[in-house]
């Protein structure tokens, strides 16, 4: 793509509208599964805790790459839900997002859970509270180790590049819009290509898009 296209605004649009929908709906769905299991695991005192506690870590630092392949064998028409049809499709994208990202928002949002002092939970239980009641107040004292861990999700699922390559295509319509093409796979195509002031300037664009969902997550948490 020459670097005049990108004077074009529909091309860069439909990128970053891909984007940002892949990464946000893979980062929500990600926060409604890993909070929960971030609570359990943080509340509960039970054998083998340490194990899982383990294994969330581990899978903070999950190889890209392994996981995309992992995604497109279940996937493809061999792999067990290959009759969904979801290859090289933007879900395909965001079950692969969504696996690197939840690891990442439970194992933060766990040490913000077990660093809040046991001495506000037993007050909670102390005046009459639930468990629900204290799951609440645990969240409010954790709230800013949370958004840091949803923040870090975010941030490993836009900035990646591998899995959505293998599991999406990096797929783009004949008029030039895309289909399953992001910024930072748009990125590497350009690179491949010896275009590096189109590649420098989607990666500010990059830049730019992940400050500005960083502020305004951080703004909403009150921080």
């Amino acid at each position: 793509m020459p670097l005049d296209a990108l004077s074009d605004p529909t091309y860069l649009r439909s990128i970053i509208r891909l984007s940002l929908t892949v990464s946000l709906v893979a980062v929500l769905v990600s926060t409604v599964l890993s909070l929960p299991i971030a609570f359990a695991v943080g509340f509960a005192d039970f054998r083998g805790k340490r194990f899982v506690t383990a294994v969330i870590n581990t899978g903070m630092g999950f190889p890209s790459v392994v996981v995309g392949l992992l995604v497109w064998y279940v996937l493809s028409n061999q792999g067990p839900l290959g009759t969904l049809n979801l290859i090289y499709t933007p879900e395909a994208m965001i079950i692969s997002q969504c696996v690197l990202a939840a690891p990442v928002i439970t194992g933060v949002a766990l040490s913000a859970v077990e660093s809040v002092d046991d001495a506000v939970r037993d007050a909670a239980y102390g005046v009459g509270g639930t468990r629900a009641d204290v799951a609440l107040i645990t969240l409010k004292e954790a709230r800013y180790g949370v958004i840091t861990g949803i923040l870090a999700g975010f941030g490993r699922a836009i900035s990646e590049v591998g899995s959505v390559l293998i599991v999406g295509g990096n797929i783009a319509y004949a008029d030039g819009t895309s289909k399953t093409r992001t910024l930072t796979t748009a990125i590497q195509f350009e690179v491949r290509k010896g275009e590096f002031e189109v590649a420098l300037i989607l990666g500010a664009v990059l830049l730019v898009l992940v400050l500005l969902v960083n502020g305004v997550v951080l703004r909403l948490g009150g921080r």
